[in-house]
Formats: C-alpha cells, structure tokens, sequence
C-alpha cells in the first residue's frame, strides 16, 4: 500500500482522536490547586505565543492551572500581530480573513472560549473576488446559494456537477459531525452507507474529487480560488483539508476583527494573567530539559530555568524536536518522518500606506482579491516555488472596505501577497544573516515593483504616486520573526499523508512533551491553530 494512503479503521481510530478539541466539556476537565509557593515550577509551559500556544495556555488558566507562556518577540501573537509606522499606519502580518462565531447576533464568540468577548468581529462586504483570464467572479459572504447560481449561469452545462461538489463539500462536513456525535460507536461494516461523503473523499486529493462531478478545467480552477489559503494546488491537496474548512468559510462567511489580529493575540494574554499564569515576552527558550527522555523543563537564552509538569511547543517542530532536546538517538526514527514531510511555501508581503483614499477614488468596493493569470493551478504552484515574477498571481486586501476607520483619516492601508518558495532567496540569505542586506534589498525591491505595477495596471489605477509608507517582508522576514524552516507559512503541506487525523500529532515521544500550532493537528490558519491549541490541551488532561 502507498504510503499515502491509509486504511478506513485506521482513518476513523484517529479521527475519532481529535473530538476533545471540538466538543470542550470544560466540567469534565481536572482544575489546578490554589496557592502554590514554588514560583518557578509550573503546571504548563508553553514555548511560543503563536494562537495555538495562546490558545493552550489559556485552556490550562482557565482550568486555575498555573501556566507560563515564553514568547522571543517583544509582542504575542505569531504572524496574528501587528505593526507601526509613521504616518498612523498599524498593519497587520497576516490575516486577511477568519471565522468567528455569532452570539446574541453579534460576532465575537471565538471556539472554546465565550468568556472572551471584547474582540468583535465584522463581515467581509463580499467573501472575495477572484479575476481569471476571461472571468471575474465575486463570491458573496454568507451566501452559499447565491455563488453557485453564479456559476450555474456561467457553465450551464455543468449545473449538475456543480450542485454535486458543493453537496459532497457540506456531506463531509455532515459526516465528520456525525462521526463526532457516534464517537466510539461507529459500526465500519456500515461505514460506506453510514458516512458516504467521508467514504469516497477520504483517501483523494482535491482534484480527484472534483473529477468525479466537474470536467471544464476553468470551472475547477474558479472553484479552487481559495487554494492559497490551504498551500497546495488542487492535484496535490488532500481533499479532506480543501472540503471541511473551506465550505464553512462559503457557507458561514468571512470576518475580520476590528482592531486587527493583535486584538484576538492581546485579549488571550489578558484571559491568561486574569486567571492567574503569567506571559513574558523577550524571552527566547533555548533548551528543553529533559531527564530519562521525559521533559520537566525549559532554559531560556539568558539561562533562566522555568520547570514544569508538562511543556507545550507552539515553536515549529523541527526547532522544538530537534535544537531545544537532546535527544537525537532517541528521536532518529521521529527525525527520519519528518524528513519525508514536504515544507509549505512562503509569502512574500507588501504593505502600503497610501496618503489619499484612492480605494473609494477608484471605487473598488472589494476587499479580498485573488489575481490569477490563468487557470493551471499546477503551473501556478511550480511558478510560486521559483518565484517567478514573469506573470505572477496575486492576493490584495483592502483593508478600509472591511470597516470605517481602519486607516487614518483619507488614507489607505493595503497589502499585496505573493506566495513564494524559499529557494529563490536561499542565495541571499547568508550575507542577510550576516547584515549586508544590499543584494537583498535589490531584489526585494525589484519584486515589490513588479506587484505594485499589476497592481496599478489591474485594479487601482494611480497607486504608485499614491504611496507615503512602503514596507517589504520576504520568506527571510518570516525566518527572522518566526524561526520557521524556509519561512513556512503553513506548517507542512497538507498532503494525503500529512492531513486531518493524519495530521503530525501533537504527543511527542518524550513524556511531557507536546506541540500545538500549525505543524500539528489540524493544521493552518488562525480557526485551526486556535483548535490545535485546545486539541493539545484535551489530551494532555486525558493523562491527568
């Protein structure tokens, strides 16, 4: 059998494995003890204050645990932060869009924690805009059947087809649901019956499963528009990935929070030191200390020694797995997986303030564009790993469509996203790390430039003399910031054997040790990562 592909019971067992970070009983879930004396001894450590650290961490305050988050940057969050320049621009890293939950018919009710309720959200005016070649498609939010009246009307010839994918999308959402409901009374002599839609995705690639409904390859690219926020094309991403996160992003719509990401980072750190752990940022772990491979504590760069009961790495997993532990022999065959694993690819980032408000002069009243030059998904990724800029897709958000006041008065903040491998700025990265930047900056400048001209030319005519602030971040910026091998966004790529229950897990085999984040289940994005840290955080109560 490839190693690809995994059986059904095998399939379902770990699937089954990841319900605690989906249906939370709080109740159920041992509590710490008050008034312990030992300052530097903690129920949790959590190395890192990505949202999957944030998230676990909080689990653990919430439950009277005593937890320290330690974070290297002078601000928590990950990529979920923001930054200054003058002028009164604040932008944001990475988030362009998420999911929140509606309570009382607002939106600010984030997964597993209702007591967090300063942080509101707001809808997209449209989900996104995708421009192809000879189609340019707005997807409205919230509004499922209305995108697919759209595209009935432009392929009436694939009506059927395009009821079927977006059926088999909801059935797989319907049936992990149902799988969740059974838990450990799933009969698999009834399972193909039972869970039809999960039987016949499973083990396929997202194009595998539009094969079987779609055949106009402009319409399958059109229907995978959204397949940069999940770092594979359709050929190669597992359709398990593609199916469940994206048909509720269609059916229950795109949010961003007001006050940006930092917002949704800050408001943890104060859950966490309201309940009683502490968050201390410049603080950069550089062992984790381990006694007869079991883990019981951490050291940071300045030497400080933090023991714990048990430690979360929200840090990537080969830095965690490999240069925090000495553990190499005992960890040779963990190492030998993670070699097989393929990286996700990077992003190059523009981020532009512009001194008039040139998005209402223009009036575009979008505020999430995908720019694709043609319809070869395949040929898409193959550009982006060599981050060929000859005719190169693009990501552009304006921010100000979301809501008023996002940017000082009159002006814009936009950003444009080209993703991109790592190879093409190996060459510089020596002389970076050394400090001379001045073939980087070349570069980095060109490539900027060259977005900034399609971006002109396509959508926002006037926007290179509108620009007071411009800032560049490359796959090099995300090393420096993250740490990420080759500046991954993602984590690992969502393959067949690398997807959902199949997913990285997060117990280690050292005793104590464990991760969250995007290496781990379930994956990517801000929704997934947040549940990984609450997945994370149910199996170690498990062990309690």
């Amino acid at each position: 059998m490839s190693r690809q592909f995994l059986p059904r019971r095998d399939f379902i067992k770990s699937l089954l494995a990841g319900i605690p970070a989906f249906t939370l009983d709080w109740d159920s879930f041992p509590k710490g003890k008050t008034g312990r004396a030992d300052e530097d001894h903690y129920d949790a450590i959590i190395v890192g204050s990505g949202l999957g650290g944030l998230s676990c961490a909080a689990a653990f305050a919430r439950q009277n645990f005593k937890v320290l988050v330690l974070e290297q940057h002078n601000r928590p969050g990950g990529y979920a932060t923001t930054f200054k320049r003058p002028g009164g621009f604040v932008f944001d890293v990475s988030l362009h869009s998420t999911g929140a939950g509606e309570r009382d018919g607002i939106r600010n009710l984030i997964a597993g924690f209702p007591e967090i309720t300063e942080v509101e959200f707001v809808d997209h005016p449209n989900l996104y805009r995708a421009i192809f070649p000879e189609h340019d498609i707005t997807v409205p939010n919230r509004d499922l059947p209305g995108y697919t009246a759209q595209l009935s009307k432009l392929f009436p010839e694939e009506v059927d087809g395009i009821k079927g994918i977006f059926e088999d999308m909801e059935g797989v959402n319907r049936d992990v649901g149902k799988i969740f409901t059974a838990q450990n009374e799933v009969n698999m002599s009834t399972f193909p019956k039972e869970y039809p839609y999960l039987f016949k995705t499973f083990n396929k690639t997202w194009e595998q499963v539009m094969d079987m409904r779609i055949k106009n390859p402009k319409l399958k690219a059109i229907i995978s528009a959204q397949w940069g926020y999940y770092g594979l094309p359709p050929s190669k991403l597992a359709s398990f990935y593609y199916a469940v996160p994206a048909y509720s992003y269609l059916a229950e719509g795109g949010v961003y929070p007001v006050g940006k990401s930092q917002k949704i980072s800050d408001a943890f750190v104060r859950f966490i030191t309201k309940n009683g752990g502490r968050v201390l940022l410049r603080t950069q772990v550089e062992k984790i200390l381990t006694k007869e491979h079991a883990a019981y504590g951490v050291q940071t760069a300045d030497g400080q020694m933090f023991k714990g009961k048990v430690i979360v790495s929200n840090a990537n997993a080969f830095d965690t797995l490999d240069k925090m532990l000495n553990e190499g022999d005992y960890l040779k065959s963990l190492h030998a997986k993670m070699e097989k694993l393929s990286i996700s690819f990077s992003s190059f980032l523009v981020f532009l303030g512009l001194k008039k408000d040139l998005v209402r002069e223009v009036k575009v009243k979008d505020s999430e564009i995908f720019y694709y030059p043609g319809y070869d998904m395949d040929a898409e990724y193959g550009g982006i790993l060599k981050a060929d800029m000859a005719n190169p897709s693009f990501g552009l958000s304006l921010y100000d469509n979301i809501y008023q006041g996002y940017s000082p008065e009159g002006k814009n903040t936009i950003g444009i996203i080209a993703l991109q491998g790592y190879d093409h700025w190996e060459k510089y990265a020596g002389d970076y790390w050394k400090g001379d930047k001045t073939a980087y900056n070349r570069e980095k400048e060109r490539i900027a430039d060259i977005l900034i001209q399609i971006t002109e030319k396509t959508l926002l005519p006037g926007l290179s003399k509108a620009i007071e602030v411009l800032e560049i971040g490359t796959p090099l910026t995300n090393i420096r910031y993250t740490s990420n091998p080759r500046g991954a966004i993602y984590g690992w790529n969502q393959t067949l054997d690398n997807t959902g229950p199949r997913r990285f897990p997060a117990k280690t085999p050292i005793e104590n040790l464990y991760l969250s984040g995007a290496w781990t289940f379930p994956g990517h994005g801000y929704g997934a990562v947040l549940g990984s840290g609450l997945m994370c955080f149910s199996e170690i109560m498990k062990s309690w």
